[in-house]
C-alpha cells in the first residue's frame, strides 16, 4: 500500500494523508502537494513580491516538506505546518537577498501586470489603489508587514498567524493595530 494504489487520496484528511506519506506513500505526498501548491505560491509571492522568487521559494518549502513529513507530529495543523515552513523559507530569501522591501514602488505596476489571475485585480482603478496599499504594506517593519500579509492577505486568524510567526496572539494584535495606524498616515498623506 506504501504506492497509494489501493486508496483514494482524493477523499482523505489532510492528517491521513500525512500519517501515510510519513510511512511513504508517495500518491498521498503527491496529494498533499497538489491540494496546497498553490496556496504556498501565492503566500511565497506575497512575501517575496516577485515571481522568479516566489517559484524558488515554493520549490524549497516542497523540498523542505518532503524532508520533514516524518517528523510532522500533527500538533497543529498541517496548514500551519505548512504555512510556517512557507514563512520562515520566505523571510530567509528575503534576508538573504538583504532586501527589506519586496518591491520597489516605481516597479509595482508591473508586479500587479505579472500577478497570478487569482489575485489580479479587476479594473485599472483597483490595480492602482492595490499598488498603492502594497507599497505601503511593503514599507512597514518585518513584523508588521508579516503580521498584515498573514491575517489580510492569507485570511489566516491572529492564532493561526500568531503560530506561525513564532510569537503571540497578543502580539499579532498588537504589530496589526501598529501597521493600521502607519498604513492610515501613509496613505492619509497620499
Amino acid at each position: 500500500m506504501a504506492d497509494g494504489s489501493e486508496i483514494d487520496v482524493r477523499q482523505d484528511t489532510d492528517a491521513a494523508l500525512c500519517e501515510r506519506a510519513a510511512d511513504g506513500c508517495r500518491a498521498s505526498f503527491e496529494a498533499l502537494l497538489n491540494r496546497h501548491y498553490d496556496r504556498i505560491y501565492q503566500t511565497a509571492w506575497r512575501f517575496c513580491g516577485a515571481a522568479a522568487m516566489a517559484e524558488d521559494v515554493t520549490q524549497d518549502v516542497v523540498v523542505k516538506i518532503a524532508k520533514a513529513i516524518r517528523g510532522f507530529r500533527g500538533e497543529a495543523a498541517f496548514t500551519t505546518w505548512v504555512y510556517r515552513i512557507t514563512y520562515t523559507t520566505a523571510i530567509d530569501y528575503l534576508r538573504v537577498a538583504q532586501r527589506t522591501e519586496a518591491v520597489a514602488p516605481s516597479n509595482l505596476m508591473t508586479l500587479v501586470d505579472t500577478m497570478p489571475e487569482t489575485l489580479r485585480p479587476i479594473t485599472p482603478e483597483e490595480a492602482a489603489i492595490n499598488a498603492d496599499l502594497w507599497a505601503s504594506v511593503l514599507g512597514l517593519s518585518e513584523k508588521q508587514r508579516d503580521a498584515v500579509l498573514l491575517v489580510y492577505a492569507e485570511d489566516l486568524s491572529h492564532a493561526r498567524a500568531a503560530e506561525v510567526m513564532g510569537c503571540s496572539e497578543k502580539t499579532v494584535s498588537w504589530h496589526l493595530f501598529e501597521a493600521k495606524k502607519r498604513l492610515k498616515v501613509k496613505l492619509e498623506a497620499q
